[in-house]
């Protein structure tokens, strides 16, 4: 996301009403606004916005609608961009105006930094390990589903290449992508080349065609089933071993503890196999647990992988942020040790 750009506050669907009345917020951030208002003083403060953890910011955008859809008129705003790096106490935003005007948005604001930032930071820590890799963004179903839209927004701008709803997808107007599942492989019987098969039948040309492979827990047969069967308009296979099983293809070479999911042995073992055979075109997915520790290892070891498919571990770790009142009618007033610190990289909200 370029700097200078800011998503559209409509693009939230936020339920402003609501927010503005303090249904959302902690309630002593809405008594504070009551004392406030009941006693007729309206300090003009600057808040003062930061994080405690080095982090990549999401839900900047969404933050600044939550302010200009609930509170605008009176503020004055200065923040960072999404995606953009920051530093421990770094302030990545700051909010001058009338207190009893913002004070009970703060639970608000901070939780969309705080969830926003946790995606984005870990999936750019995910593309990083795997760059030039891809990687695919399938968390979906590791949180509540009103969280899609902008979670798939995060990783987008963190520089996932894909991601698996349609919701995830919604605020760049795209669409998600996924391969044929184990379920549909389940509904033809556990035929995994026949439901691939049945896949590209139905499919439009433009899906790219990918085929979980582990089903039978021989992912190197079922890869070369497919690739046999469905030649050119295959795209890739995707290896998803189950952490408490060893595929088929390392049993005759494991040592103990025998190695478990998705390996660096079986990801070499498929691409030779689909190799001996003129299969060179056919990518390798490989998901199951990958996190950006493993995927280093992977990267390290050159192990042929072409895609990443990343799930419950970008929703790992905490990425908390604070906010105080820094200044009260031009005079520094602040909590001891939480003095205000400009930063120049901050730009003016219009």
């Amino acid at each position: 996301m370029p700097r200078g750009k800011r998503l559209d506050p409509a693009i939230f669907n936020l339920p402003v009403e609501e927010m503005r009345r303090g249904y959302y917020s902690d309630k002593y951030f809405v008594r504070a606004r009551e004392v406030l208002v009941a006693d007729g003083h309206h300090p003009q403060v600057l808040m003062q916005v930061f994080g405690k953890a080095d982090a990549y910011l999401g839900g900047v955008d969404e933050a600044i609608a939550i302010l200009k859809l609930c509170s605008w008129d009176d503020l004055t705003v200065h923040a960072l961009y999404d995606g953009e790096e920051v530093k421990p106490w770094e302030t990545l935003m700051t909010i001058e105006g009338p207190y009893d005007a913002f004070a009970h948005l703060e639970t608000l604001y901070l939780g969309v930094l705080a969830h926003r930032t946790r995606v984005m930071t870990n999936t750019r820590w995910v593309v990083d390990a795997a760059k030039p890799k891809d990687v695919l963004f399938f968390p979906a179903r590791h949180d509540h589903w009103t969280l899609q839209s902008g979670d798939g927004y995060a990783a987008q701008v963190a520089g996932a290449i894909g991601v698996s709803t349609d919701a995830q997808a919604s605020w760049w107007r795209g669409e998600g992508i996924g391969t044929v599942p184990h379920g549909l492989i389940a509904a033809y019987g556990g035929d995994t080349v026949l439901a691939t098969r049945k896949f590209a039948e139905y499919m439009p040309d433009h899906v790219k065609l990918i085929s979980l492979v582990d089903f039978d827990n021989d992912s190197v047969g079922a890869s070369l089933g497919v690739a046999r069967a469905l030649g050119e308009r295959l795209y890739g296979v995707r290896l998803d071993t189950s952490e408490t099983l060893v595929d088929k293809s390392i049993i005759p070479e494991a040592g103990r503890p025998a190695p478990t999911g998705v390996t660096a042995q079986l990801v070499r073992n498929v691409r030779r196999a689909l190799d001996a055979e003129g299969f060179r075109h056919v990518k390798i997915i490989v998901s199951g647990g990958f996190t950006v520790e493993k995927i280093r290892v992977f990267e390290g070891e050159g192990v042929p992988v072409d895609g990443y498919g990343v799930g419950s571990s970008l929703y790992r770790g905490r990425f908390d942020f604070t906010a105080d009142v820094v200044m009260v009618e031009g005079r520094p007033c602040a909590k001891v040790g939480r003095e205000y610190r400009p930063n120049p990289r901050l730009e003016r909200v219009e």
